[in-house]
């Protein structure tokens, strides 16, 4: 067995170890060790999130989003209180038991709105999962009483220049402390990075692997950078598939029963055998979107998004039959986290 891994595995974990991992031209070795991982400690069960993307409103300005308020060729959206309820009650055939609630930074989202809309989607008997970028203490407080479980937010990036860059106004440091305040306050927290960023490094994408390590996170999303025309970085070049599957693989052995979801840009880059490749990789979560149709659209943080044009009841069905051909199964739990 490689060197770097069986370290890895049995708990000696170094970044020099996690850079020489992801360097390797054949990581099938490493593929399989994340299987194994995966398999023992959290199962064949997949974990299915659906989201509700309810508005493409945002007042940040990162420079890699479709989003960013400096975007004037995007229509703009914003789903009611009332609509976003009403699509949770029309998801329960379904059968998923986690709802995502996602949305640009976008002020109209009260504190007294969305502990409201949290409160009906709990009657309903879900798992609920916030991803309304950076808030308050008291504002996650108020959403854990609401009976928030979840909150979504990646760090994206850990290289501190790099992130000053892309996010302009907003900082590294205090993005990590939200982070902090939510697992402070009893909430899951997810996080995750792009790979591929302009200027990143293999040397960074290793300190993110680490910074996982450090902060044990619940959920780890990590994404190949997909650039969208409307930013100032729609030039670039998209994030490398096959690093992404690594980094992946690694953070499964490195944290065992944390939640690793196929992220919808893998998808987008390799359609169906990206999912089969991944799930075979160390992944155990899949994350339907259930947003209406009508907005979908516009809800572009990236170009071409997968699935973006299939009804949900559709993509369950080709849903099962993909998780079938992986010998995996929809799990019929809430999702949580089981720490070991």
């Amino acid at each position: 067995m490689n060197k770097a891994l069986k370290n890895i595995i049995s708990g000696k974990i170094t970044k020099e170890d996690i850079l020489s991992l992801l360097i390797l031209d054949d990581a099938f070795e490493v593929y399989k060790a994340a299987d194994k991982i995966r398999r023992e400690y959290v199962g064949d069960e997949v974990q299915v999130r659906e989201i509700i993307e309810i508005s493409n409103y945002c007042k940040q300005k990162c420079l890699y989003c479709g989003l960013q308020s400096q975007n004037k060729k995007l229509k703009r959206y914003r789903m009611t209180p009332d609509e976003v309820v009403d699509r949770v009650r029309w998801s329960i055939p379904l059968g998923y038991k986690t709802v995502v609630l996602q949305s640009g930074e976008d002020d109209y989202w009260t504190d007294e709105i969305v502990c409201d809309i949290v409160k009906k989607i709990k009657e309903m008997d879900f798992a609920v999962t916030l991803s309304f970028g950076e808030k308050s203490y008291d504002t996650y407080k108020k959403y854990r009483d609401a009976g928030t479980d979840r909150y979504l937010l990646k760090h994206e990036t850990c290289d501190k220049e790099l992130y000053k860059y892309l996010d302009p106004g907003m900082s590294f440091e205090n993005r990590i402390q939200c982070q902090k305040n939510l697992k402070d306050l009893g909430i899951q927290v997810g996080s995750g990075i792009m790979i591929g960023l302009p200027g990143q490094t293999l040397d960074s994408i290793a300190d993110d692997i680490m910074l996982f390590y450090e902060m044990d996170y619940d959920m780890i999303g990590i994404s190949p950078f997909i650039p969208h025309q409307d930013t100032e970085i729609g030039n670039s070049h998209s994030g490398d598939v096959d690093l992404v599957r690594k980094a992946v693989a690694v953070t499964r052995i490195i944290l065992k029963d944390v939640h690793l979801p196929v992220t919808t840009a893998f998808s987008t880059l390799n359609e169906r055998e990206g999912k089969l490749l991944m799930l075979a990789s160390g992944a155990n979560v899949i994350m339907p979107n259930i947003t209406p149709m009508e907005y979908r659209e516009m809800y572009e943080i990236y170009p071409n998004k997968d699935s973006k044009d299939i009804e949900p009841f559709v993509y369950k069905e080709k849903l099962l039959a993909l998780l079938k051909d992986a010998g995996r199964s929809i799990s019929t739990s809430y999702g949580h986290r089981i720490k070991h």
